[in-house]
């Protein structure tokens, strides 16, 4: 008896098509991947941040209070004021520094869990925050201890800049300028670079489970043939945020004037300074927490988007993920993980894809030579069609009563 295979229906569609992706793709689907699991993307990214806003600014502002307000009990013009003044900002600095470590360490913690959302996203796999814990849990630390790193190594080569700059100052304070200035322009474009090649090292660390030292190789050859796509990718959505926090903050500003109009028109400043607290300050303070915590999000989901689409054209992933999603949808069980699977491997290049033929024609297939065999279910390639016959050119004209020269010559030749 002969065994058919079982059907199997197509595999779900997953945030992102499983092919290489291009430019617009990429950015599109940075935005719609919210939809896919929100409560868990939006949800989570919305209540660590509000924890970490609240941490810093409850944290510093709790510090600020019980520092400087042992001032209140000294006179102005004692010699302990300025001291105790400069210890108390020296207190409240160290507080602010402390406190936004932590609220950073917090938003690490986001975009890890949001690189393995999109990551299961990727394969039309819908976690909760539990299961996306467990995966991220046991590398978290290591992502936490990168992103200190790479914060220690900037502020290191900050302050040997501004000391160079401090101690050419004393020589020559032009030239401290001139190269102030020519620092920070060179400075930009070696930031987007650098932030753009280390940009997959989250993504390597949490889905490879990668070392520190390794993820910045994978992330830095992964990188490579996409810098100008990654880089478009992170300063539109920069400049989307930023524009729209601009925009959302100007309705609260004509609000609080407003209402500091209706409700102090005497110009009270106690009852305007209230007003403007509370409207201008603590409502759009709020608005902009949400877009930032959006903002998070979408940055780390873009992040994750194009290192699967750098590891489909480097190392074929989508192979991989292909794969994986029919043995999942066929029933398979303990199934490999797809994203350590080719790691390191170099893919062959991929074929010209197929042009589609224009409205009304119909698709032309290449044809075998003729004489090999056709492939099975095809026709063989027909013979090449003959040449057309040549001209023959018409014979001399020869006028009445005048001999042929050709046949005098066959006359003497015999």
């Amino acid at each position: 008896m002969t065994s058919y295979p079982q059907w199997t229906p197509a595999s779900r569609p997953g945030i992102i098509p499983l092919h290489p992706l291009t430019f617009g793709t990429i950015l599109g689907r940075s935005f719609s991947a919210l939809r896919h699991n929100p409560k868990v993307l939006l949800g989570f990214g919305l209540v660590v941040q509000t924890v970490a806003y609240l941490l810093v600014l409850l944290g510093v502002g709790a510090v600020a209070f019980l520092t400087f307000s042992r001032l209140d009990n000294i006179p102005f013009y004692s010699e302990d004021f300025e001291a105790i003044a400069i210890g108390s900002t020296a207190l409240t600095a160290v507080a602010g520094f402390v406190l936004g470590l932590a609220a950073a360490a917090l938003g690490v913690i986001v975009q890890a869990v949001v690189v393995a959302e999109v990551a299961h996203g990727a394969l039309a796999e819908k976690l909760r925050l539990g299961m996306l814990w467990r995966r991220v849990r046991p590398v978290i630390w290591r992502v936490v201890g990168y992103s200190f790193l790479l914060t220690a190594a900037v502020m290191v080569l900050l302050a040997v800049v501004v000391g160079m700059l401090v101690l050419i100052g004393f020589a020559a304070v032009p030239v401290a300028i001139a190269l102030g200035v020519l620092l920070v322009l060179g400075a930009i474009p070696l930031t987007l670079w650098l932030t753009v090649k280390l940009l997959l090292v989250p993504s390597a660390i949490i889905l490879e489970d990668a070392r520190i030292g390794p993820a910045i190789a994978r992330s830095w050859r992964l990188t490579r043939g996409r810098f100008w796509p990654a880089l478009g990718v992170i300063v539109l959505i920069s400049f989307t945020f930023g524009a729209v926090a601009q925009v959302v903050s100007l309705p609260f500003s004509f609000l609080g004037t407003g209402l500091s109009t209706v409700f102090a028109p005497t110009g009270d400043p106690d009852a305007t300074a209230i007003i403007t607290l509370v409207v201008t300050t603590v409502a759009a303070q709020v608005v902009t927490l949400v877009i930032q915590a959006v903002a998070v999000v979408v940055q780390s989901t873009s992040a994750a988007i194009i290192y699967i689409d750098c590891r489909m054209r480097h190392e074929a992933l989508d192979m991989d993920l292909l794969a994986y999603t029919e043995k999942r949808d066929a029933g398979e069980q303990g199934l490999a993980d797809p994203y350590r699977v080719g790691i390191g491997r170099v893919a062959a290049p991929r074929p010209v894809p197929h042009v589609q033929p224009a409205y009304g024609q119909y698709p032309t297939a290449p044809q075998p030579p003729y004489g090999s065999p056709a492939p099975y279910g095809q026709y063989p390639a027909a013979p090449p069609p003959p040449a057309p016959p040549q001209p023959v050119a018409p014979p001399p004209y020869i006028p009445p009563g005048q001999a042929d020269p050709a046949a005098d010559g066959e006359h003497r030749s015999s």
